[in-house]
């Protein structure tokens, strides 16, 4: 067995994070976003440090559910059968610690004592449900001027005073071994802090530390990791703190805000890409964190060109809808004649739907409308049809094909076909915010990752639903539609009047470079503002500038096979290759792209007014035609920037005309060959008529297809007399032909 068997089938990414050098990179940051693959990057992980000759036992993994860390022992051991490494939850963890015997002077060469007598406990902690009445009798007979709960009965965060007045409900918990979950992280955490035998002894069995969902784990949850690692860098943890919605059970998303300052020399790479919605779901789900903090803002791209089920209906790449209805009668109509139409045209079970909501008592509400209507509810208990042969009534049996309804904080880590959003409202989604105007804030930042988990848990097709009237709480109520819902924009019929086609391209011209100019002012402050994360806003907001673009020359696009970027290895040079019908082809690269690449261009552009800040800005390669040189100025551009360049370049040389494909030149092949680099085509449909060709100020529709990118090295290594200009050149042209 090699590392490429265990990296098979990981994008750049993923293997990225799996090769993560901590000597050279220290601790590894993961920001995984939703359906990116972070449970196969963990398990890849341990596997590929294994296989690096790491001695399993010495290997801690630590997860928040007994069921996600038995899904990744099984993905492990399918390489490394019984290997032994903790794989566990928190508690377990931490429970484990205390049974475990420290060598220690009283029990002799050899010997050790149980860990948790070091604490004073007398028996061996066993974890139980405790009584909430007796400890709450037992408190008020204390008065106590703080709150004290049963879960932090032992935390070090009250006074000397508090303290000593607790001290006897934890002596006696202490004698009795009857623990709650929580007194067992106390227990370990102030095994680790005090006990420097325990602190070594623990230390030295775990070699490396490996987090799953660090967004969700709580203050003490990470002073138990920081004790174990110490001043060592071999710390590997994945999160997504757009899917922080425990903030109620005492997780604190500001673990994975602080991390690069916890971790000076850290390192942070994102998974982007995601293997489970289609594009137009994504770019919902992007929308809804555009104004957070650059350094951890994430853009989802869709890596699964069949979707997840193969089914013909992710092929269609559905806008999500927002249904309105009066009250809730119309609403569920709407439910079940939908999931009825698309069950029959696309033949998906029952199992492919799913309503979700934010509270409970709005599930119990659907489940008993949709029985109603005899559709059936996954996990109902029912009765088989039929009698038994001696006359018995017939089994009862768990309903396994019925439509899921979940709340979406049950739903997280779940995915559906179709997903039926209910309760977009206000005071539902989101969930109403008490307390004071800090406390409100946080509330609504973790309604608004609620949302973002529902979201997120559509494959093919996501329906948003707001309804203005319905009962709640005993009483029929209206309801405002929900902050979170986009807004329905209504294009702008005043520019199909009949508009000079010359007034049209002098207003989009002043618009562009009135945008351009406005952030060249702004430059000094934003680099102020985010210093070391000014190269994320730069990519963030050619992003956004290219959008711009789009709006105001009223093109409507549409991209095609763009999981064929999740196939491109970014930290190796790559040149993007594509025809050219119009100037408006370089917003409509960058938005295909999602990323920001320079672009070869006639020097003449240099002489346009802010335009050619900007394309110094983003690396572009200017040459003069008349004069030659365009392939020294690209070779410069190699050598400055290494592996990180990525050029695009028009290998026609110059726009067409007609909208056919024109003969290739042969500079960029040589370009990838010389580098070894990844050659990325795509094609541009019906850019023409957005300027050049323009002939009325109608919206254009403007398609781009990305086509499968191509390695050059390995064609070197498949044929000794490879030839850029022989080999290479016809096959990506004819592929970009065909695909016109």
């Amino acid at each position: 067995m090699d590392a490429e068997e265990i990296l098979k089938g990981l994008n750049s990414d993923q293997r990225a994070a799996v090769l993560h050098d901590h000597e050279q990179g220290a601790q590894l940051l993961i920001l995984a976003g939703a359906g990116s693959g972070k449970t196969s990057v963990l398990t890849k992980r341990i596997q590929y440090r294994i296989l690096c000759g790491v001695e399993p036992e010495k290997i801690l993994a630590l997860t928040f559910t007994a069921k996600a860390a038995a899904e990744m022992r099984e993905r492990v051991q399918k390489l490394f059968p019984n290997a032994g490494v903790r794989l566990c939850t928190f508690h377990s963890l931490a429970l484990y610690m205390l049974k475990c015997k420290i060598p220690c002077g009283k029990a002799g060469a050899g010997g050790g004592c149980p860990a948790y007598e070091l604490l004073g406990f007398k028996k061996m902690p066993v974890p139980t449900e405790a009584s909430e009445r007796e400890f709450s009798q037992a408190l008020s007979k204390l008065k106590l001027k703080v709150k004290v709960s049963r879960e932090n009965l032992f935390s070090d965060c009250y006074g000397a005073t508090v303290s000593a007045k607790l001290q006897p409900l934890r002596d006696a918990v202490l004698e009795s071994g009857q623990v709650v979950f929580e007194d067992l992280i106390y227990s370990a955490i102030q095994l680790l802090e005090t006990n420097e035998m325990a602190r070594n002894y623990f230390r030295e069995q775990w070699q490396e530390i490996l987090v799953d969902e660090y967004q969700d784990i709580n203050p003490s949850q990470y002073r138990l990791v920081k004790g174990l690692l110490g001043d060592r860098k071999q710390l590997f943890v994945v999160g997504d703190d757009d899917q922080a919605i425990y903030g109620f059970r005492g997780a604190d998303i500001g673990n994975i805000e602080r991390f690069c300052e916890d971790f000076k020399e850290s390192t942070q790479i994102r998974l982007e890409w995601n293997y489970r919605s289609v594009p137009n779901v994504l770019y919902l789900a992007n929308d809804i964190f555009k104004n957070k903090p650059i350094h951890l803002r994430k853009m989802l791209r869709a890596g699964n060109l069949n979707g997840s089920g193969g089914n013909p209906l992710y092929k269609e790449n559905r806008k999500p809808e927002i249904w309105v209805s009066d009250n809730p009668v119309e609403e569920i109509q709407k439910i079940v004649m939908s999931i009825k139409e698309i069950r029959e045209d696309y033949d998906l079970a029952w199992k492919n739907f799913a309503i979700l909501v934010r509270y409970n008592r709005q599930r119990l509400y659907y489940e008993q409308a949709l029985r109603d209507y005899n559709i059936p509810i996954a996990g109902d208990v029912v009765t088989e049809a039929g009698e038994m042969k001696n006359g018995a009534a017939a089994p009862e049996v768990t309903v396994e094909d019925g439509v899921h309804i979940e709340t979406v904080h049950a739903s997280k880590g779940l995915q559906y076909a179709v997903v039926y959003y209910a309760g977009l409202c206000e005071k539902l989604t989101p969930g109403e915010c008490t307390g004071d105007r800090q406390a409100r804030k946080r509330q609504l930042d973790e309604e608004r990752r609620l949302y973002y988990v529902g979201v997120t848990r559509a494959e093919a097709c996501l329906f948003l639903l707001y309804c203005k009237r319905r009962f709640w709480k005993g009483k029929l109520r209206r309801f405002r539609r929900s902050r979170f819902l986009p807004s329905v924009t209504h294009q702008n019929r005043s520019m199909d009047l009949s508009m000079p086609v010359f007034l049209f391209k002098v207003y989009v011209a002043v618009a562009v470079l009135g945008y351009m100019l406005m952030y060249i002012l702004a430059l000094p402050y934003l680099k102020l503002r985010y210093k070391k994360n000014f190269e994320a806003w730069l990519e963030h907001k050619i992003q956004d500038f290219s959008r711009f673009c789009m709006k105001v020359l009223r093109v409507d696009l549409t991209i095609e096979n763009q999981a064929e970027l999740g196939k491109v290895d970014w930290s190796r040079p790559v040149f993007v290759v594509g025809n050219h019908n119009s100037f408006a082809d370089i917003p409509i690269v960058f938005l295909a792209l999602q990323k920001t690449v320079g672009f070869v261009a006639k020097k003449s552009l240099d002489r346009i007014p802010f335009l050619n800040f900007w394309m110094h800005k983003i690396g572009c390669v200017l040459v003069n035609r008349e004069k030659g040189g365009a392939a020294k100025a690209v070779r410069k551009a190699v050598a400055e920037r290494g592996n990180s360049v990525r050029i695009f370049i028009f290998p026609e040389g110059t726009r067409s005309k007609t909208g056919a494909l024109g003969t290739f030149k042969s500079g960029v092949f040589r370009f990838a060959c010389e580098n070894d680099a990844i050659m990325l085509p795509l094609v541009i449909k019906g850019s023409g008529p957005v300027w050049e060709r323009r002939k009325d100020t109608k919206r254009c529709k403007v398609s781009v297809k990305v086509l499968a990118p191509i390695d050059v090295l390995e064609c070197r290594k498949e044929s000794e007399k490879f030839d850029p200009k022989v080999h290479m050149l016809p096959m990506v042209h004819k592929m970009m032909e065909e695909a016109l």
